[in-house]
């Protein structure tokens, strides 16, 4: 009689068990990751179309750059392919030719490449910009034009 009692309460605590663990699923569902793929293109954000990749060993490159407000960054042109993901604030973006891009937050961007242009935070606050460089090593990530003046 013991064991049939002692076999009742365990497989009652066990019933009671699972029967919390199941509410407390309820209350507290199990996130799922999502994904948004924020773009897919073969284009810069001019519309030119990109380069084929260079041959050889890639280098991949993640840079973060802060832009406080009212910043400009200098003329400059990229050699590589590259392209980010502005996470706080609002970037222009200028080519030499005058055509303009605005990026905003959450917004992912291709650059230009091998195109003069320059970068400039118009906000209030900080502007931060994830890139991704798709290089080779001793690439410059950019090179710069300091001879052309920034208005």
């Amino acid at each position: 009689m013991n064991w049939l009692l002692a076999t009742t309460l365990i497989c009652g605590a066990s019933v009671l068990s699972s029967c919390k663990q199941a509410r407390a699923q309820e209350d507290n569902p199990v996130q799922k990751v999502e994904s948004t793929e924020l773009i897919r293109t073969s284009q810069s954000w001019d519309g030119v179309e990109l380069p084929d990749y260079f041959e050889g060993r890639p280098e991949l490159v993640a840079v973060k750059y802060v832009f406080p407000a009212g910043q400009k960054l200098g003329w400059h042109h990229h050699v590589a392919m590259n392209y980010g993901v502005l996470v706080q604030g609002e970037l222009t973006i200028i080519g030499q030719d005058g055509k303009t891009k605005v990026v905003h937050e959450g917004e992912a961007v291709v650059e230009m490449v091998g195109t003069i242009h320059h970068g400039e935070n118009r906000g209030t606050k900080p502007c931060i910009l994830y890139m991704f460089y798709l290089s080779q090593k001793d690439l410059p990530l950019a090179v710069q034009h300091p001879d052309i003046p920034l208005e």
